[in-house]
């Protein structure tokens, strides 16, 4: 039996796949899941008109996503912090106070997209990336200043 996968499938396909496959397994498991459906003319047009509106909303997503990463990139912050011995803070910046930064410059990006190796301990310059989705990455320079 011929049928459409609907959703990704181990050891049998991607999405939109039209694979064959034992009458009763797609009987009994795939098409009852919803994870595929028959593979008649009607059914391989509209999951061809599916895929295209999907790539189009994810072509969508990535080019606002490439947008916020230039305003992200065009960004830079300083945090003044009070130091101890060797230039070591007393605390440290953490990606909350990176969030509430870009939030006081007017760029609203979740806490959880923002990554540091670290917690920041010492003065300098660092830099920290943001995942902006779809392969989309900014990094943006981080100066910390003494008090």
């Amino acid at each position: 039996m011929k049928v459409i996968l609907r959703e990704e499938v181990d050891n049998l396909g991607k999405i939109g796949a039209v694979v064959k496959v034992a009458d009763g397994y797609a009987r009994n498991f795939l098409i009852p899941r919803g994870y595929a459906v028959l593979a008649s003319d009607k059914n391989v047009r509209a999951m061809e008109h599916e895929k295209r509106i999907a790539e189009a909303k994810a072509k969508k997503v990535y080019e606002s996503a490439k947008l916020q990463a230039e305003k992200v990139e065009a960004v830079q912050l300083s945090f003044k912090a009070k130091v101890g011995e060797e230039d070591k803070l007393f605390g440290s910046i953490t990606v909350m106070d990176i969030a509430e930064a870009l939030a006081a410059k007017g760029v609203e990006v979740d806490r959880r997209k923002i990554s540091l190796a670290e917690p920041i301990k010492r003065l300098g310059e660092h830099t920290a990336e943001i995942k902006l989705g779809q392969d989309v990455t900014a990094k943006i320079r981080i100066t910390v200043e003494a008090e």
